[in-house]
């Protein structure tokens, strides 16, 4: 069971996403759903992620921040802003090549009061394994070291 929670909020067109605890892939149909809910909104204008309460990420949840980048470039023509306070998952961003599509903030920012937890969501064992195909598959394409550390995990699922 996942130690980890993931909160959210939306005050005027900032979207706020929260990483609490060990965040991990027993909440990426939950992310996932919110970062469609995200990118159909009428008022959308930025994303902030706030990695300050996080103690430890997935790569399967990094895939799924790597998609909402992408979609925010898409959409809105702006990188999305991740808060991270901590030097073991500012090195691991880094690492995953997150400099280059986020915009990595090393200091807290003002949030809204009004985040709620987001609601767990029950998956098929196939959903959640399209989910972390597609979370790799977008970590694979952010750079070389990535599309090597993740190549034999992609095969594996493609052919099961």
């Amino acid at each position: 069971m996942s130690t980890g929670r993931i909160q959210f909020a939306e005050q005027d067109g900032t979207f706020v996403l929260k990483f609490v605890g060990e965040v991990r892939l027993t909440l990426c149909s939950a992310l996932d759903a919110t970062i469609e809910r995200i990118f159909t909104s009428m008022n959308f204008s930025t994303v902030v992620i706030d990695l300050t309460e996080t103690r430890s990420i997935d790569s399967t949840t990094l895939g799924l921040l790597a998609k909402l980048s992408i979609l925010s470039r898409q959409k809105a023509g702006l990188l999305p802003t991740v808060v991270t306070t901590h030097e073991d998952i500012t090195r691991l961003l880094q690492s995953m090549g997150f400099d280059q599509v986020f915009n990595i903030v090393g200091r807290p920012i003002p949030r809204p009061e009004s985040l709620c937890d987001l609601p767990s969501q029950d998956q098929c064992e196939d959903v959640v394994k399209a989910k972390v195909l597609e979370a790799h598959k977008i970590l694979m394409g952010l750079n070389d070291s990535n599309r090597e550390a993740f190549r034999d995990l992609v095969n594996a699922l493609e052919h099961q």
